[in-house]
């Protein structure tokens, strides 16, 4: 009875022993094998295509106004050199169109190759054929090249030099003050009033 029951017992374990390793075979993955989990990230890393990325072009905020009148790139850079210029000049100031600049006191317009006449050339006339008009209550200042028109009081800074010509057409009886570097008058001019002038020597313009 006893060689029985020990005979049964040893079955028993057996069984059991084998059925632990038969749901360990079940269950855990081996080396190098994959898991559902696995396949299923590889068919989505399939499925996704792969493309090239496009080059990005940078294009030139006003580069639509250079080609409407005409300029060739190579001019339309020479023209952003001279307004990038002006900027490292003005403080305060902010390119608003190809050839456009807003300062604190007014607008400053350079010229672009071709034009005789500073003009604006996100404006009407941009050809630069004749002078812009000078708007009632501003002082426009015109030199080869280029132009400044003041519409807003105070002092600032004119680095020019050479010729050229201005027109005062501020409220009538409205002086404008051109100053030396010490800030002292070095000539007026009361509106309404136009005329030629010597921008060398000239640091300041104070409109009124």
């Amino acid at each position: 009875m006893n060689k029985i029951r020990t005979f049964m017992l040893r079955a028993t374990v057996g069984v059991f022993a084998a059925g632990t390793l038969a749901a360990g075979l079940m269950t855990a993955p081996t080396a190098g094998a994959r898991t559902s989990q696995d396949v299923g990230r590889q068919a989505v890393t399939a499925q996704a295509p792969v493309t090239a990325q496009a080059p990005f072009t940078a294009q030139a905020p006003f580069a639509a106004q250079t080609q409407r009148a005409g300029l060739t790139p190579a001019q339309a850079s020479e023209l952003q050199g001279r307004v990038d210029g002006y900027l490292a000049e003005e403080p305060g100031g902010r390119q608003v169109s190809a050839n456009r600049i807003a300062t604190r006191g007014g607008d400053l317009v350079v010229a672009a190759p071709g034009q005789r006449y500073a003009r604006d050339l996100a404006g009407p006339g941009a050809s630069g054929r004749a002078p812009a008009a000078c708007a009632y209550g501003h002082l426009c200042l015109y030199r080869p090249g280029d132009s400044r028109d003041y519409y807003r009081c105070g002092t600032y800074s004119l680095p020019w030099v050479g010729d050229g010509t201005f027109n005062n057409n501020q409220t009538r009886g409205t002086t404008a003050r051109f100053l030396n570097s010490d800030r002292s008058i070095r000539w007026t001019s009361r509106a309404p009033q136009t005329g030629t002038a010597t921008w060398t020597g000239v640091f300041y313009v104070v409109p009124c």
